[in-house]
């Protein structure tokens, strides 16, 4: 299998905590070839979508240490077709501009794209959840969104709760989160002057506060349409973002039965959506956030939990590549048919 990731930077990897290294790692351990590709590798040769892969290389046997192999690994760069790839994987940090998508979308019919195209455009910010229809907030926390800095105003005064949440429309890691607290009011214009320019392009999440919410929130594993693991993030003291980018720490976590049905809810609707791999972002029985590009968090869980899920990744991986060839030999094979009761 030729797989290809797409990824921010490798330079910039921590190996003992990235999710992307430890698949790539166990793709490469099965004799998988694997390429990383950077967002602008991308390119058009004559019409086909090409891109500047590195072939990455280790010499000898894979070693069990991963800091081992992330030193020892080189690569080679070569121009190469997107649709000779079986796979690509798509692990980079959002926001992703829309002319990646456009690339992807030439060769989307004929190579595993993890996550699909059509469902990462639906799913590529926060605004995705609104498409869980959950009126009556029984696993979605009251939510407002908008760029009109009067509206958002209106909503926190009329509020009855004393804390809600405010953050960026488009984000990850934690970065752009506050609380707001209504005895704080003085402060609202000059945080929504920050927020929200004049364009009113650039729009803000208000989200009511959970409780619960300051022992920090569960990150959740969605693997075809299943949750395969999880875990608990708790912050770091005089920080509310449990974010492990932010500080936060990490705690072994056990799914509650309510939360494992509302996870089997939402991973019908994922699949539905192209949607294969995800982290849901839970405190309670209440999703904040669903992410779609880079959901990391498995190198925790195994070590919490002694799981091993990067391989389940990679047996997904390979089920759906597996799958494509089939039903392109089934398909040949009827065209083959076909042209022979014709003849």
């Amino acid at each position: 299998m030729r797989v290809a990731f797409i990824i921010e930077d490798w330079a910039n990897i921590e190996p003992l905590k990235s999710t992307t290294l430890a698949i790539i790692k166990e793709c490469m351990t099965r004799g998988h070839k694997v390429y990383i590709l950077y967002t602008h590798d991308l390119t058009v040769r004559n019409n086909i979508v090409h891109g500047f892969a590195k072939l990455l290389k280790y010499e000898g046997k894979i070693p069990d240490s991963v800091n081992s192999f992330y030193k020892k690994i080189t690569y080679d760069i070569k121009l190469t077709a997107l649709h000779a790839f079986d796979c690509i994987m798509i692990r980079k940090d959002p926001p992703i501009s829309p002319l990646v998508f456009n690339f992807l979308d030439s060769v989307k019919n004929e190579t595993i794209i993890i996550n699909d195209v059509d469902g990462i455009r639906k799913a590529n910010n926060k605004l995705y959840t609104t498409t869980f229809h959950d009126p009556s907030n029984t696993f979605l926390p009251r939510t407002h969104v908008s760029g009109s800095k009067k509206y958002i105003k209106k909503i926190i005064e009329e509020s009855e709760e004393e804390k809600l949440i405010l953050k960026p429309l488009d984000g990850s890691g934690g970065r752009g989160v506050i609380v707001l607290e209504k005895n704080a009011m003085s402060n609202i214009n000059s945080l929504l002057d920050f927020y929200i320019d004049e364009s009113g392009e650039n729009y803000v999440i208000l989200q009511e506060y959970i409780e619960g919410a300051e022992n920090g929130d569960v990150r959740v594993i969605m693997l075809n349409g299943k949750a395969i693991g999880a875990y608990h993030r708790k912050p770091a003291e005089g920080d509310h973002r449990a974010n492990i980018q932010t500080g936060g720490s990490a705690h072994k976590y056990t799914l509650t039965d309510s939360q494992k049905k509302i996870c089997s809810k939402i991973g019908k609707k994922l699949i539905s959506d192209g949607i294969y791999f995800a982290g849901l972002d839970m405190i309670g029985d209440k999703i904040l956030e669903v992410n779609v590009l880079n959901p990391g968090g498995i190198t925790n869980i195994n070590r919490l939990s002694k799981l091993k899920l990067h391989q389940n990744v990679v047996d997904f991986l390979e089920e759906k590549v597996h799958e494509k060839v089939e039903k392109r030999a089934e398909l040949e094979y009827l065209l083959k048919r076909l042209s022979e009761l014709r003849e």
